[in-house]
């Protein structure tokens, strides 16, 4: 690896362990905000959120030490344990960008008017998402979807 790319990729690490960082931060302020104990040794805060949350006591350690950025699924289950929006955890996370998860109606041309919205299958056609992987990416994308009713 080239000098160049050893910076890069230094770089790149800082980002992301900045990243975390502020994420971890912002998780604990929201821990703290709804009365989870984490800031003494014996709280039992972390095991309460990994509990409540149906994930492993040690995805949160993790989180909480600034070790690594937990999984999509229990992202998920932490942020609705935290009533926050999916949509605003992964920003925050870093994983994705409010380009990425645009809300409908924010300035944006979301579809034509009185256009029906697209289904994830056709989403995935649209995007190129490979046929093999279309209905992986239907049943992900149905998790950012409200629910019908």
């Amino acid at each position: 690896m080239g000098t160049s790319a050893r910076a890069g990729a230094r770089s790149d690490q800082a980002f992301r362990a900045q990243g975390l960082q502020e994420f971890a931060g912002w998780i604990e302020d929201l821990l703290r905000a709804r009365g989870y104990e984490i800031d003494s040794p014996r709280g039992g805060g972390r095991s309460k959120l990994a509990d409540d949350a149906g994930v492993h006591r040690a995805a949160v350690s993790r989180l909480l030490q600034r070790q690594s950025m937990p999984d999509l699924e229990t992202m998920r289950r932490i942020a609705a344990v935290l009533g926050v929006p999916l949509r605003e955890m992964l920003i925050r996370s870093g994983r994705l960008t409010e380009d990425d998860l645009p809300l409908a109606g924010a300035g944006r041309p979301a579809a034509e008017a009185g256009a029906a919205p697209l289904s994830p299958e056709e989403a995935a056609c649209r995007m190129g998402v490979p046929p093999e992987l279309r209905g992986l990416f239907a049943q992900v994308a149905r998790q950012f979807l409200p629910e019908a009713g």
